[in-house]
């Protein structure tokens, strides 16, 4: 009896600590200073990823909002398509890491994507009639471009206008020495018509004459200068834009940009506006100036992704499209392509425009 009592306690000795112990994944047993380190990792892990998505939900009540308008909230607003991918990588941490799987924080992650997607994705889809612009219209290849102050290799603009065949060209942020070494280069030969501001930063090159070359007087930072041309018979009204930069004032931009309406409404529907308008179709402002009658070339193109800034880094690749060919419903966009130049550290726009005849302009913008 006494060695039997004595095997039998033996035995629930070594059976008490086994039925207590919880296994890892691997097998191993976990204590439960290994359990409560668990489960700080789990708060922890899980606490991070709520400050990740807070970056895209932040981005995306601004968007809905337009509060970008008038506030430093226009700065970090440039990177509205991007946080989408912190939101899917949130998502798929949230589903594929154990010991982070949460419903509610996927949930959340999916609702902030989806929701950006619906957001961005019609830019990469072609506006309806996009490709019905009639063979007989008459065309208009324009570029746009920022020199940098000039910085530019003038030999490279001159032959992306020749190799694009480019009608109109508007270059912004272009100071006096910069025209001078545009046209040492050549650009006069090819584009002999001009209405050149260099004081008000912005000019247009024109292989057809202008008329009604001036500046113009709206409350912008510096005056945008303004021409028009002829066209398959009829009259298209040029603004070669340089608005002011929200990092450095984003008051004066919200102006800027307001001006420009104004100016849009204005114009009528024979109208291009083409230039560095430091502004995305995720700022409210820019989509209160397509509002006022004006298309952008991308998006109706379905070119939704075509950054533009910071080019010539060596490291950073262009991040957000600040350059844009808008036009107003007389005009249809052709093609859209983007022009990488030495010295500058913006790419160059280069669009192909149809002059619509009324029946067909009616018909496209519906």
């Amino acid at each position: 009896m006494r060695d039997g009592t004595t095997l039998g306690t033996e035995g629930a000795s070594d059976a008490s600590p086994d039925a207590s112990r919880r296994f890892d994944g691997t097998g191993a047993p976990v204590t439960g200073r290994g359990r409560r380190r668990a489960r700080r990792g789990r708060t922890w892990g899980l606490s991070a990823c709520g400050l990740v998505l807070a970056v895209p939900a932040a981005l995306l009540l601004v968007r809905l909002t337009g509060r970008d308008t008038g506030t430093p909230l226009a700065v970090p607003m440039v990177l509205f398509p991007h946080s989408a991918v912190l939101a899917l990588l949130v998502l798929g941490v949230a589903i594929a890491v154990r010991a982070l799987r949460s419903g509610v924080v996927a949930a959340v992650a999916l609702v902030l994507l989806l929701a950006q997607v619906w957001l961005v994705a019609p830019r990469f889809v072609a506006d309806a009639g996009s490709g019905d612009v009639p063979a007989s219209a008459a065309r208009l290849r324009v570029a746009t471009l920022n020199t940098d102050e000039g910085a530019v290799d003038p030999r490279a603009v001159v032959e992306m206008v020749r190799a694009d065949r480019i009608d109109v060209l508007a270059v912004e942020q272009t100071p006096a020495r910069g025209l001078d070494a545009l046209d040492g280069a050549g650009l006069g030969d090819l584009l002999p018509y001009h209405a050149l501001h260099p004081e008000y930063d912005s000019s247009i090159y024109s292989r057809f004459p202008l008329t009604a070359a001036d500046t113009t007087d709206i409350d912008t930072v510096w005056p945008q200068t303004t021409a028009r041309v002829a066209v398959g018979g009829r009259t298209v009204r040029l603004a070669a834009i340089h608005t002011y930069y929200p990092l450095g004032n984003v008051g004066r931009w919200t102006r800027d940009m307001a001006s420009l309406a104004v100016l849009a409404r204005d114009d009528g529907p024979d109208t291009v506006f083409l230039g560095d308008f430091n502004a995305t179709l995720d700022h409210a402002p820019m989509r209160s100036l397509l509002a006022a009658g004006l298309t952008d070339t991308h998006a109706e193109l379905g070119r939704g992704w075509a950054p533009t800034w910071p080019v010539g880094t060596g490291i950073m690749p262009p991040l957000v499209q600040l350059d844009h060919v808008l036009h107003g419903s007389g005009l249809a966009g052709v093609s859209v392509r983007e022009r990488t130049l030495a010295g500058t550290d913006h790419r160059a726009v280069v669009a192909e425009l149809a002059v619509l005849p009324e029946k067909a302009a009616v018909l496209l913008t519906g």
